[in-house]
C-alpha cells in the first residue's frame, strides 16, 4: 500500500481514470516528486485503491484505478457534541478526534459558547488532511452549528455519554451496533439549567472521567480514547 494517500470525491473501481485537483496535483508533483508511472492511494467512504500516475500536463495529474486495496467494512458511529472553543484549541481537537475515529461532528450553542461563528472551509481542510494522514476511510461529517436545546430534541434516541465533572459513576457499557454521541461542555461548563436539562435525556450516561478540570478539547479527546478502546474490547 502506497504511503501517500489522497481523498477523492468520485466513486472508484478498477480503469476508472480521472485527473487531481491542483492541490492535490501539487502535493504530488511538486512535494512528493511523484512523476509518470508513480503509485498513490485514492480513498472514499466505499474503500481504498491503487492508482497510477498516467499523464502530467501543465501541472494536473491524471491516474488510473489499478486495483482495490481494501473495503470499508467494520464502521464505528462515534460522534462528538461540543461547544465551539478558540481557533487553535478547536483545530486541535478536530485534528486529534478525526485521527481517534469520530465519524460525526455537532457543534452546540451553549450559553457560554465563545465562539459562535466558524469556517466551514478551514475545518473541513483539516478533518480531511487528518483522515489522509491516519490511513482511515471515512471522512466525519460536519454538522451545522444548532441550540443545546434542539440538540437534545434531535438526538433524545441517540445514547449520549455526557463527561460531567459531577457526576459519581465511572462505569461504561457499550454496543458496537448503536451510535455512541460524546457530550462535552464549554469553557466554563454547562450552566446549572443546562445540566438539568441534560440530565433529563432518557438516554443520557453522565460519565466521570477524572478529579481534575479538564479543558474543553481535553476532555473530549480523553472521552473519544476511552469510548474508542472499550469498541475494541
Amino acid at each position: 500500500m502506497s504511503n501517500t494517500r489522497l481523498f477523492f470525491h468520485e466513486s472508484l473501481s478498477i480503469n476508472f481514470s480521472s485527473k487531481l485537483d491542483k492541490s492535490q496535483s501539487h502535493y504530488l508533483y511538486k512535494v512528493m516528486r511523484m512523476d509518470i508511472g508513480k503509485n498513490f492511494s485514492l480513498f472514499n467512504k466505499s474503500g481504498e485503491w491503487e492508482a497510477k500516475i498516467t499523464h502530467i500536463s501543465n501541472g494536473i495529474i491524471a491516474f488510473i484505478i489499478t486495483k482495490k486495496l481494501r473495503s470499508n467494512l467494520d464502521k464505528k458511529e462515534i460522534w462528538l457534541a461540543f461547544a465551539p472553543i478558540k481557533l487553535n484549541y478547536l483545530n486541535l481537537m478536530i485534528q486529534k478526534a478525526t485521527e481517534l475515529g469520530v465519524t460525526k461532528f455537532i457543534p452546540i450553542l451553549t450559553d457560554r459558547t465563545i465562539v459562535r461563528k466558524l469556517n466551514y472551509k478551514r475545518i473541513n481542510k483539516i478533518i480531511i488532511e487528518a483522515s489522509e494522514q491516519s490511513n482511515r476511510l471515512e471522512i466525519p461529517e460536519f454538522d451545522e452549528i444548532i441550540k443545546l436545546d434542539k440538540f437534545i430534541k434531535e438526538y433524545k434516541k441517540t445514547k449520549i455519554i455526557f463527561g460531567d465533572l459531577n457526576s459519581q459513576n465511572s462505569n461504561l457499557s457499550l454496543k458496537n451496533s448503536e451510535p455512541i454521541c460524546i457530550l462535552v461542555g464549554p469553557e466554563g461548563d454547562f450552566t446549572v439549567n443546562e445540566r438539568d436539562k441534560i440530565l433529563k435525556h432518557k438516554k443520557i450516561v453522565p460519565l466521570k472521567i477524572n478529579e481534575n478540570i479538564l479543558r474543553s478539547e481535553t476532555a473530549a479527546l480523553t472521552m473519544i480514547s476511552i469510548i474508542s478502546f472499550k469498541l475494541l474490547l
